[in-house]
């Protein structure tokens, strides 16, 4: 099966109410109603409406993307910062560190890796720094 394609502001809405504790099912219900204003409060730099609309056009591929997951259409460098962030609780300075093409000395579980992956663009490169750990880097090309 092939990985549904989003774009990074669609990842952001989806991860943004992910962190916030909305279960994949309330989002659907959520959506299905067509009622996104309980997610205004959340973060208003976001209209949630967007993610309404892309339901109206392939329900059965937004269902997917919640379902499923997704692979971001292309990220930059700090797309990755703030996806790593808001799926993984990931933070700068803290869990790893900047590079100049990306990101080093972040450290994941192995279930989180196996999401990181299909979660980021093809411009993304993720590297094990050895066998048995779980340390990453991630290089932007």
């Amino acid at each position: 099966m092939e990985t549904n394609r989003i774009s990074l502001p669609t990842a952001y809405m989806i991860e943004t109410l992910r962190s916030h504790g909305i279960t994949d099912q309330e989002l659907l219900h959520q959506i299905d109603e067509r009622d996104v204003t309980p997610w205004d409060r959340l973060d208003s730099r976001f209209d949630f409406t967007h993610l309404v609309e892309l339901a109206d056009s392939d329900q059965d591929l937004f269902k997917s993307i919640i379902l499923d997951g997704y692979t971001i259409k292309f990220v930059t460098l700090n797309g990755v910062k703030t996806l790593l962030q808001l799926k993984f609780d990931k933070l700068i300075e803290r869990d790893y560190q900047l590079t100049e093409t990306g990101i080093s000395g972040l450290y994941l579980e192995k279930h989180e890796l196996i999401k990181l992956e299909q979660l980021l663009s093809s411009n993304c490169k993720i590297y094990e720094m050895a066998p048995q750990s779980k340390e990453i880097s991630i290089e932007l090309v």
